[in-house]
């Protein structure tokens, strides 16, 4: 499932550069509070949360697949257009994001004020 995102809204925040993210590759960045997963596949450069919807786990530590990405932790894979789940255990969709290269770097549409994704038990202490 992918959030609709109002492109009058969206801020296109720099993540990383283009050659850090080689194809078959996922990696995690952060911008500001959110975290990403960044991976390159057929030559395309995607963006989604970084948090399998199954137990959690970083989506930057699995492999990309022919069909999206998989999670290490228990073989949980989504797909990189719409964060759907292809393979179980997984049954929630991630979150995906609006993703461009421009001049040699990537860049991950988020909206101002959203929440950044990602497990509450991870989230920082407020106070």
């Amino acid at each position: 499932m992918t959030d609709q995102i109002d492109d009058t809204t969206t801020e296109f925040v720099r993540v990383a550069r283009s050659g850090q993210v080689p194809e078959g590759i996922v990696r995690r960045f952060y911008a500001g509070e959110h975290e990403f997963a960044v991976a390159r596949l057929k030559g395309k450069a995607y963006a989604t949360s970084n948090y399998c919807t199954h137990l959690d786990c970083l989506l930057s530590s699995g492999k990309l697949r022919d069909d999206g990405i998989g999670c290490s932790c228990h073989g949980s894979a989504f797909d990189l257009e719409t964060g759907e789940p292809i393979s179980p255990p997984a049954t929630e969709p991630i979150k995906t994001y609006p993703c461009q290269e421009r001049d040699g770097e990537i860049f991950v549409g988020v909206n101002p004020g959203e929440a950044p994704s990602g497990p509450t038990r991870r989230q920082r202490r407020q106070g």
